[in-house]
């Protein structure tokens, strides 16, 4: 069976199992040509469903455009930037990690009447939504947060949240098939539990919702937005529409989403899956749900085997089949499993620069040996008792401080290691995050462990 049969046929048994009326899937690599595969009635690679709740994902990339530019703080009330009635004092930051405790919708039962409020009308009634949680207490999910901060982003650009999608994502991406509104729709259904009757769902618009959940799109363009998110160096290179080092601050972790398990985490507008094993590996993306949809995209992050920028994009025209979530998480580990990275050999590089060279080997702090080394034009340190395969810290030099070097990755991210030399400039002593490094073991008080 041939890696394509293998995707197809894990594809064509959700299908079949979890009776979806259409499905649509896309397989992004930076290796490979993408690969895309439709299943049901009515559906071809053209083909837009609707992604739900991954939208949220579009509108946190706008909110930290605005950060990176200087328009807002995560750390700023919303009401400095969105001229609200109630909830002013909550953050942009815990609004985009759904740590806010703003209820869940809008006021009303809007899926009861399935009428949407509009702009006007969603801020006029805020006052009528609680505030269930006090705000940093747990995750609470919540469409009405992330719906006020995409209108926050239009009012600070001077449009609608729309446009400002359309001009800052979109087209950079060139995510030609992903819209508010799709030339192409694909119909959504409710499939009953009792028989094999689907029941089409109305393309209802959800008006000032719309951040949180309006967009439709084709696998291809979703899978290559997932992929964004896990590996923006290969997929924006050049930083177009966000920084690289900002899309990994988005996959940090602010919360875990459940207090039960710990499963999953959340970053900023970002759902965190970790994988089970010895090396460090997220799937980073968001689940989607619109009345007759389901749908999921995620994108590998980390791990020796993933290839650049993976992710696939699973989306279905069943608002009650689960499987159509679960298959993006399936179908990245069955690559890595069949059709991993391919493996670059190693070539000789440059020596260590003069003046690290003394720093290289072993040292011990607290106790501990630790090792360090000089990697990818970079001097980097790892405990010897660490696992082999979790990332070293990596050090970069502060300006005008030749013997200072930063953690910009790692362990002690953030922290300061200073090196102190003796007459001949050999590195004798460090100090990293305010420990001390000797070359041989050392108790607190200055004792020194013969032989070691």
């Amino acid at each position: 069976m041939s890696i394509s049969q293998r995707y197809e046929r894990m594809i064509r048994r959700v299908q079949a199992d979890a009776r979806v009326p259409a499905l649509s899937v896309a397989i992004h690599r930076a290796d490979r040509p993408l690969w895309t595969f439709q299943v049901g009635e009515g559906v071809d690679a053209g083909s837009q469903l609707r992604m739900g709740s991954i939208t949220k994902t579009f509108t946190a990339v706008l909110v930290m455009q605005c950060r990176d530019e200087g328009l807002l703080d995560l750390d700023d009330q919303i009401a400095r930037h969105l001229p609200v009635k109630a909830h002013g004092e909550l953050t942009v930051g815990r609004m985009l990690s759904h740590l806010s405790g703003l209820q869940r919708e809008p006021f009303g039962d809007i899926w009861d009447t399935m009428q949407a409020p509009d702009l006007e009308t969603l801020l006029a009634q805020l006052d009528r939504a609680e505030q269930v949680l006090r705000p940093g207490l747990r995750f609470h999910y919540s469409n009405l947060a992330v719906a006020l901060l995409g209108h926050l982003v239009g009012r600070l650009r001077g449009g609608t949240w729309e446009e400002v999608l359309r001009e800052r994502i979109l087209e950079p991406l060139a995510l030609h098939d992903t819209a508010a509104d799709p030339q192409r729709p694909v119909t959504g259904y409710q499939v009953d539990a009792w028989s094999d009757y689907a029941h089409p769902e109305p393309p209802d618009n959800f008006g000032a919702i719309g951040p949180a959940a309006q967009l439709w799109s084709t696998a291809a363009d979703l899978a290559r937005w997932a992929a964004f998110l896990a590996d923006p160096r290969e997929m924006d290179p050049n930083g177009t529409v966000l920084a690289a080092a900002t899309v990994e601050e988005m996959r940090a972790p602010q919360a875990v989403t459940e207090d039960v398990l710990w499963a999953r985490g959340f970053g900023l507008g970002l759902i965190l899956h970790p994988q089970p094993g010895a090396e460090r590996v997220v799937h980073v993306g968001h689940d989607g749900a619109m009345p007759g949809f389901l749908a999921g995209a995620y994108g590998r992050a980390g791990g020796a085997d993933t290839p650049k920028a993976l992710a696939v994009a699973s989306l279905g025209s069943s608002g009650t089949a689960g499987e159509i979530c679960e298959l993006p998480h399936e179908l990245l580990a069955a690559v890595v499993e069949h059709d991993p990275a391919d493996i670059a050999p190693w070539v000789p590089g440059p020596p260590a620069p003069q003046r690290f060279r003394s720093a290289l080997g072993r040292w011990w702090s607290e106790g501990n040996e630790y090792t360090f080394s000089w990697r990818d034009g970079a001097l980097h340190a790892r405990s010897v008792e660490q696992p082999g395969k979790r990332p070293p810290a990596v050090f970069a030099p502060v300006d005008g401080e030749p013997d200072v070097l930063r953690t910009v990755s790692g362990r002690e991210t953030g922290e300061l290691l200073r090196l102190t030399r003796d007459a001949d400039g050999t590195v004798v002593l460090m100090h990293w995050a305010t420990y001390r490094f000797t070359r041989g073991q050392e108790a607190f008080d200055g004792y020194r462990f013969i032989g070691k």
